[in-house]
């Protein structure tokens, strides 16, 4: 099969290159010319890269007519929640604008090809505890401009389905974390902490005092979320669009939350250093959702899916990630 992926050289969209790769099928991405390659450097002779950006109608419906792939993943788009409240038209042109220009490419050139659209529990937003486990059913009340964005994706999709018979599956997949996960997320950025203070010589530098005991910076450590590894995820989002129902939406999550505090303690328990931990107020969010804890029974009676990797595990992994390249 031809599987086109948008955004393939970020962290999930690399995750799914591999994956997919590993089933034999012909893998095509978009990516920009200013994007980082470094996630894609062992596949990149691999797989078809088409420079184009979702931003630009014509570029994709270009891509797109020029491939016209069997399957699509749309994972392009702005994806970190902070930088949402600090660049929100940004992230409305990116999530919103990208994703109708990818839709109407595929209902132009190649309207047969199954499209997954990626969605986010963050359009669940402020969820109250007696509503826990989330299902897909529940109300939606996004609390960040990006969890806004992603419910217009969402329905944005459902939109395209029953208006122009697209098949459309959204996912709404909760938090997925693991190797080249980026520093500005917050396991990423407690695990590169901690492999920065375990290197001497960056503890010698200037800016850090040698006999200060090492110091790491944390925001908001109640807030709880359901945490998955990408590597189960991408297995996920490949079943998610080849059994899925078009028009339907599903819950992708382990159905156990942490909070950040207990994801915290876990890192450090996987080092031998005494951290002092304090609190950094550019690091709280202006509203942060404090719970997500979803519902995947959905997901699970259609296909049998489940993560097979561990909390613990996902979080040594990506610890090690970044101790080889600090």
């Amino acid at each position: 099969m031809k599987v086109l992926i948008t955004g393939i050289t970020g962290f999930v969209g690399s995750h799914l290159a591999e994956y997919l790769l590993s089933l034999n099928h012909e893998v095509y991405g978009i990516y920009r010319w200013r994007s980082r390659m470094e996630n894609i450097e062992g596949i990149v002779d691999d797989i078809t890269l088409i420079n184009a950006d979702i931003k630009d109608s014509h570029s994709i419906q270009k891509a797109f007519k020029e491939v016209k792939p069997d399957y699509c993943f749309h994972l392009a788009g702005q994806s970190f929640v902070k930088e949402s409240w600090n660049s929100p038209s940004e992230t409305m042109s990116a999530n919103i604008l990208g994703t109708v220009n990818v839709l109407e490419a595929i209902r132009t050139e190649c309207p047969g090809c199954k499209i997954m659209l990626a969605g986010s529990s963050e359009e669940y937003g402020l969820v109250k505890p007696e509503e826990t486990p989330i299902t897909e059913s529940n109300d939606l009340r996004p609390m960040s401009p990006y969890g806004i964005s992603k419910l217009a994706l969402d329905k944005l999709g459902v939109m395209y389905h029953m208006s122009y018979g697209l098949h459309t599956v959204v996912t709404r997949a909760f938090n997925h974390e693991g190797p080249r996960r980026g520093d500005v997320f917050v396991t990423s950025n407690f695990a590169k902490q901690i492999a920065l203070l375990e290197k001497p010589l960056w503890r010698g530098t200037p800016d850090y005092y040698h006999d200060a005991p090492p110091v790491m910076w944390v925001g908001n450590l109640e807030a709880k979320r359901d945490w998955t590894d990408v590597r189960d995820m991408v297995r996920a989002y490949w079943l998610a669009l080849f059994y899925g129902e078009p028009g339907e939406v599903y819950n992708i999550c382990r159905g156990t939350a942490w909070s950040v505090q207990e994801m915290l303690d876990t890192l450090l328990s996987m080092t031998s250093l005494e951290i002092e931990i304090k609190q950094d107020p550019n690091r709280l969010r202006p509203a942060d959702v404090p719970l997500l804890l979803g519902d995947c029974s959905k997901f699970w009676e259609l296909t049998h899916w489940y993560p097979t990797i561990s909390f613990e595990k996902m979080l040594k992994d990506m610890l090690d990630y970044w101790r080889e390249r600090v």
